[in-house]
C-alpha cells in the first residue's frame, strides 16, 4: 500500500497575529485544526536578541503531537534563520542539516529526511528573497542542494516563496523539476489575493489533495494562512 501522508507549511510571522498580539498557543491550535504529519514553519524563531523560538519549545511538547527537527543551530531556538520543520512525535529524523543560500538579505533553508507512516522522504523548508532576482538565485540553489544529496528520496519543498508572479521568477526555476501542488491563495489572512506559499513535489510524489487551511483561528493567528497537501509517496522497500 503506497503510504498517504499530509504535509503543512505555515508563515507563522513570529506568532504575532493580525490583532498585533504575539499568541503561540494560537499556531499549536491551527496546526491540531490542520492535523498534517509534517509542518515546515517560517518565521519561526524570534528575531532580535537570542532568537528563540517564537513557540516555546516546552509548549510545543506539552500541547501538541509534534516535535521540532533539531538543527542545533543556537540554544532555543528551532529554525535557521526562521525556518524549521516539525514532525509526529512517532517520526525518525535520519538525516538534517541547514542550508546555506545567496543571500542579500538573512534567508536560509532546511531540510530532514524522515521516515514516517511507512516511507522515508525528504522535506524542504525554506522563505525566500523579496528581490526577484535574489529569489531566483536561492532557488536554484535548492534545487542544486537536493540534487547533491547522496541517497536520492521522494522530495517536498514548501515555503513562502515571496513570488507574486503566477508562472514566472523561482516559479519556472523549481517547475523544471518540481510539481506544485495547487494550494490557492494564502496571503493576506484576512483577505487572501496571493499565492506566496507553496508546496512542490518531486518525481513519484502524487497530489491526492490540497488546500488553504481557513478557520477564524487561522485568520487571527498569522498574517499567512497555512497551506496544506494530502501526499501518496512511495514506501519504503520491506515496510510494513
Amino acid at each position: 500500500m503506497t503510504p498517504t501522508i499530509t504535509v503543512a507549511s505555515y508563515n507563522m510571522r513570529k506568532a504575532i497575529g493580525t490583532d498585533r498580539r504575539r499568541r503561540p498557543d494560537r499556531i499549536l491550535e491551527v496546526l491540531h485544526e490542520i492535523d498534517a504529519d509534517i509542518v515546515a514553519l517560517q518565521e519561526a524563531d524570534r528575531r532580535f536578541g537570542a532568537k528563540l523560538s517564537a513557540i516555546p519549545i516546552d509548549l510545543i511538547a506539552e500541547r501538541s503531537d509534534y516535535r521540532p527537527v533539531g538543527f542545533d543551530v543556537r540554544p532555543g531556538g528551532i529554525g535557521w534563520h526562521g525556518n524549521a520543520i516539525l514532525v509526529r512525535k512517532s517520526a525518525v529524523i535520519t538525516a538534517c542539516r541547514p542550508l546555506d543560500l545567496p543571500v542579500l538579505e538573512p534567508r536560509g533553508a532546511v531540510l530532514a529526511d524522515v521516515r514516517i507512516g511507512g516511507a522515508t522522504m525528504r522535506i524542504v523548508g525554506m522563505h525566500l528573497d523579496l528581490s526577484g532576482l535574489w529569489r531566483r538565485r536561492q532557488a536554484k540553489a535548492v534545487i542544486a542542494h537536493v540534487a547533491a544529496c547522496e541517497q536520492a528520496l521522494p522530495t517536498v519543498l514548501m515555503g513562502d516563496l515571496n513570488e507574486w508572479s503566477l508562472h514566472g521568477g523561482c516559479l519556472r526555476d523549481f517547475g523544471g523539476t518540481y510539481r506544485f501542488a495547487p494550494t490557492g491563495r494564502s496571503y493576506h489572512a484576512r483577505r487572501p489575493m496571493a499565492a506566496l506559499d507553496r508546496i512542490l513535489v518531486g518525481p513519484g510524489v502524487a497530489v491526492i489533495d490540497s488546500g488553504v487551511h481557513h478557520s477564524h483561528k487561522a485568520s487571527l493567528a498569522s498574517d499567512h494562512l497555512p497551506i496544506w497537501a494530502k501526499l501518496h509517496v512511495p514506501g519504503d522497500a520491506g515496510a510494513r
